[in-house]
């Protein structure tokens, strides 16, 4: 009778299932267990579930077992470290629910385990037991034969339609008939007693406790068999021949922390790596990667044995230290010199390490990239990047895999991803992986090989054993592409080699992903702190390096507080989408960086007050100014008290004014209605919004409605990825907050005037003080948010009295132009989208700017410019942003457009006000130890140099321009030559000395 492929692939899967019960030929309990110290019987429930629990149990493998192939079968009841040790030798493993085989290297074992109750994604055990210990006598010959056949029972189901199937059926029915296999009752029934399908009868027979394994002549046939069946694929690959390769590489996405803390992904990293490391003992083709400068320093201190067993497999060149960054950083929120740190302090570490500096930057799993990464790659000697992220977009794909990535200012890196359907980046060495991440690399026809990367992850775990057999064997399989275990590093040299040749695809700008938006928004607790200690830690260090410039000592590196910073810009930290107890981590360290920071600005204020000029002024104020931009003196006093004047401080100047002659700017006034001083009027309404904000110097109104309502979103209910995602739906039912609890003049000083206007919803309380400041540009909006309810996504809308097709969102390094409209497919999907310290939406000669101090999620929509304010979903975080938190945002009308107008100098000002500090004896005036002449230009840092010597200034050009531009230092000092991120001699070529969206560096040592 006639059987269709399906048919047939039916029956072989039944056959191979069941060899699988004769893989194991002898088994052996382990007794003796002991559960921290107290007896403990396999089946018997951990008598506690608290932190890290010890297991200890040892063993004699019988004496006719043969060590080569004897395993350790374990279960234990969660995720653990497992220790082995014999003949003095210990050696490491990770167990988990996908490495649960262990070898034996000696004849008594002493067993020990470090568990605990949960799973790789953080799932807890709720009922953990000692579920299985066992040694078992694997029949090494059934086992290769049940995988291959295995093997090719999946290779057939993908390639069904494909004219090799029914040969390779053939095949592997032909090798299941010619096997000898035994048949006797008692030992047959108790071998397949545990299949799920002797598992669902009613009541099974008793059955005895040690079957009999395949006795010689059986086993023969089973070698023959096994050799039979590969002569065959090898003719069979002959005739159809692989299509394709694919550069297989080891790896084990470690999230820094998601749905765990970061303590257990400190032993997540330990389990992992002894697995890999236990992996290249077995295989000398094996290749595993990993990134992350923050895993390896972590490793030198918690573990130095196994980071120099790594460091040893790094120069053997198993080991492939990869990615040149300190994490795998969220691209969207941190600034550029964040970024810029990011890969400064990772590429140092790891060259430092390992004698290594990094060419790709390693990106699988980020919620999209900001357009200034190429050109910061670029100047960290990085030439390449990866991720799959991409693939993930909801609605549109970027339509090449292996292309130019070109950033904002031109810069251009290499860039590959793959699209592998099977766990992406998780990927496994099966058929279909392999076949189907080549059948979907889109640009074969530019380069004839693609990436996967293999290996349990996310939670760690890496490849298998099982992983590495199957590399060996799938070498002689027909039509399926070639797979061999490659160095990411030489995939991307052969792919250069293919640029070099051939006019590749160009993507340009920044790469957004259509999904996660809410990842903008949610827990902006983390996120205001975090942008919080980036400014206090950049203005830390251009304080210190001012006060240098003057003649203080040379600052002290703040590497460690920025370490600190830059571990929790990771991708599931900083974006909002990890567990509470990361939150708590995360907001206190960065707390305790904040503080550092501000410690550090004190320190700096006090070297510059002490080496100004002597004079007769006894109660001075001492201002300064961290930024390129000419500032208003517009400051908050050791007192608390505010002071905004008509005076400037210059560039990176410093200004000494006699406390009594700050006079305020004139024109301030405030009523429960008003807000108005020489710049703008605002009007207040009676449901608490700004019915009215005039831009005086043109005489226009701004607004083109009420300004700022409050609209609360309650079917903020997204059908995946609760704390990531917001559906394009969620405006459907809106509901605006109108009702006001009261209005009232809180402040009416001659420098700062306040109205503050208390709404509720629902079971929350939002508070909002309308600021304005004597000589202020901007009307501020002071938010106290007392948040109470789930599942609410809370935005802020103000529609400008202004038309355009375009809106201007600051991004790092730059800015970046997103359409109003929703005319295509790719304009409706950024319906959210990322932004910085503004967005803007301007016409020729007028503008209308939203600028804030700890928020980045923005929409523009025709004339309405919104930012999204609180989310609070339930997962994984059931409290997310549940309480109090306060910021800031600011409504600013302007002539121009936004950089004619100055919004990136009021942005500034918002997230870094002017520096204040009391001094006695000493001089008025003004001085700016460091000047710049020509183009405007924007402040990234100024730093101590890494080699100790001198200072790093580093500026960007941030709107699109070009022009001269000059340093100039004081005396005793010389400004030596460009230098790149890494702080080495950067050769950029003849033109302007800045260019659009150009990140420029130099060095400044004494001279």
């Amino acid at each position: 009778m006639s059987l269709t492929i399906a048919q047939r692939l039916e029956r072989l899967k039944v056959r191979v299932a069941e060899l699988e019960w004769w893989r194991v030929r002898e088994r052996a309990a382990i007794g003796g267990w002991t559960f921290n110290g107290a007896p403990i019987a396999v089946g018997d429930a951990w008598p506690s579930r608290d932190g890290v629990l010890n297991l200890k149990a040892s063993f004699e493998v019988p004496s006719q077992w043969p060590l080569a192939e004897t395993r350790l079968s374990m279960n234990v009841g969660g995720e653990s470290l497992l220790s082995v040790t014999a003949d003095g030798k210990t050696i490491r493993y990770g167990l988990d629910p996908y490495h649960e085989e262990f070898p034996a290297h000696g004849r008594k074992l002493a067993i020990e385990t470090d568990s605990v109750p949960r799973l790789p994604f953080g799932e807890p055990v709720r009922a953990p037991q000692l579920n299985r210990a066992e040694v078992i006598w694997i029949d090494t010959e059934v086992h290769r034969l049940w995988l291959l056949l295995q093997q090719v029972a999946e290779t057939v189901e993908i390639l069904e339609d494909h004219e090799v199937a029914p040969h390779l059926l053939t095949a592997a029915e032909e090798t299941t008939r010619s096997l000898d296999w035994p048949s006797a009752t008692q030992d047959y029934i108790a071998r397949v007693a545990p299949s799920r399908q002797q598992q669902r009868i009613w009541q099974l027979p008793e059955s005895i406790h040690s079957p009999a394994a395949l006795n010689q002549a059986e086993r023969r046939s089973v070698t023959a068999a096994f050799e039979r069946l590969t002569a065959e694929l090898k003719r069979l690959q002959e005739r159809f021949p692989p299509q394709g390769e694919v550069a297989l590489t080891g790896h084990a996405h470690i999230d820094l922390a998601w749905l765990w803390p970061y303590a257990e992904t400190r032993r997540k990293m330990r389990r992992t790596f002894h697995t890999a490391l236990t992996l290249m003992e077995k295989s000398d083709d094996f290749i595993f990667n990993q990134s992350t400068a923050q895993y390896y320093a972590q490793m030198e201190a918690d573990d130095p044995a196994l980071f120099a067993a790594i460091s040893e497999k790094v120069k053997a060149g198993q080991w492939e230290t990869l990615g040149g960054m300190w994490v795998e950083p969220d691209t969207n929120m941190p600034t550029g010199e964040s970024l810029a740190r990011q890969a400064l302090y990772g590429q140092r570490y790891f060259e430092q390490k390992f004698g290594v500096r990094h060419k790709i930057c390693w990106l699988p799993d980020c919620f999209g990239f900001t357009g200034s990464m190429p050109q910061i790659l670029k100047l960290s000697g990085i030439d390449n990047f990866f991720t799959i992220k991409v693939n993930w977009s909801e609605t549109n794909r970027i339509p090449n895999d292996l292309f130019w990535w070109e950033g904002l200012d031109g810069s251009r890196v290499l860039t590959h991803t793959f699209n592998n359907p099977w766990h992406g980046y998780n990927g496994q060495v099966k058929p279909n992986n392999l076949l189907h991440t080549w059948q979907n690399f889109r640009d074969k026809v530019f380069h004839d090989t693609t990436l996967l990367a293999v290996g349990y992850g996310d939670g760690g775990g890496g490849v298998t054993p099982e992983f590495v057999e199957r590399e060996v064997q799938l070498r002689d399989f027909p039509v399926l592409p070639r797979a061999r275990w490659a160095k990411v590093h030489d995939f991307y040299d052969a792919a250069h080699a293919t640029a070099a040749e051939k006019k590749l695809p160009v993507w340009q700008g920044e790469i957004y992903l259509e999904l996660h938006r809410a990842t903008l928004t949610t827990q902006s607790g983390v996120k205001r702190k975090h942008r919080q200690a980036e400014r206090a830690l950049i203005t830390a260090e251009t304080v210190a390096g001012l006060a240098h410039l003057l003649g203080g000592a040379a600052p002290k590196s703040l590497e460690p507080q920025w370490r600190v910073v830059l571990k929790n810009e990771f991708h599931d930290i900083l974006p909002g989408s990890s567990i509470h107890e990361v939150y708590e981590d995360a907001e206190r360290e960065l707390g305790e960086a904040i503080d550092a920071g501000k410690a550090a600005q004190a320190d700096g204020l006090k070297a510059v007050v002490a080496h100004l000029p002597k004079g007769a002024v006894s109660d001075a104020v001492v201002i300064v100014n961290p930024s390129l931009s000419t500032r208003p003196v517009r400051a908050t006093l050791a007192d608390g008290s505010t002071v905004a004047t008509g005076d400037v401080v210059p560039p990176l100047g410093i200004a000494v004014f006699d406390k009594a002659a700050l006079k305020p700017a004139a024109g301030l006034s405030a009523s429960k209605t008003h807000l108005e001083n020489a710049h703008v009027k605002a009007t207040i309404g009676a449901d608490g919004t700004v019915t009215s904000l005039v831009h005086k110097a043109t005489g226009r109104e701004s607004l083109g409605g009420r300004g700022n309502q409050l609209w609360a979103y309650p079917v903020d209910k997204p059908r995946n990825w609760d704390a990531w995602d917001v559906e394009s739906d969620y405006a459907e039912r809106g509901e605006e907050i109108t009702a006001v609890d009261s209005i009232s003049v809180v402040e009416q000083g001659p420098h700062r005037a306040a109205v503050r206007v208390v709404k509720k919803y629902r079971h929350s309380t939002i508070t909002q003080t309308y600021v304005l400041t004597a000589n202020s540009l901007r009307l501020d909006i002071e938010t106290t948010l007392d948040w109470h309810d789930r599942r609410v996504f809370l935005r802020a809308l103000t529609p400008a009295d202004v038309r355009a097709t375009e809106a201007t969102f600051e991004c790092a390094y730059g800015v970046v132009k997103r359409p109003t409209h929703t005319n295509t497919s790719w304009d409706q999907a950024k319906f959210e989208v990322p932004g910085h310290r503004f967005a803007d939406l301007s016409e020729p000669g007028f503008g209308l700017a939203l600028l804030n101090n700890a928020k980045y999620g923005h929409s523009a929509r025709g004339n309405v410019l919104g930012l999204s304010l609180v989310r609070s979903p339930v997962y994984p975080d059931p409290l997310a942003d549940e309480g109090e938190q306060t910021f800031t945002y600011a409504l600013m009308p302007h002539a121009g457009d936004w950089h004619e107008g100055g919004v990136r100098e009021e942005a500034e000002d918002l997230n870094q006000p002017l520096l204040a500090t009391a001094a006695s004896g000493v001089a008025a005036g003004a001085l700016a130890p460091l000047a710049t002449t020509g183009i405007a230009a924007a402040m990234s840092g100024l730093k101590p140099a890494e080699d100790g010597k001198g200072l790093v200034l580093r500026v960007y050009e941030p709107a699109g321009r070009r022009g001269d531009f000059a340093v100039t230092v004081p005396q005793g000092w010389k400004l030596g030559g460009a230098v790149n991120i890494l702080e080495e001699p950067h050769e950029r070529g003849p033109g302007a000395d800045l260019r659009p969206f150009e990140i420029r560096s130099w060095k400044l040592t004494r001279g």
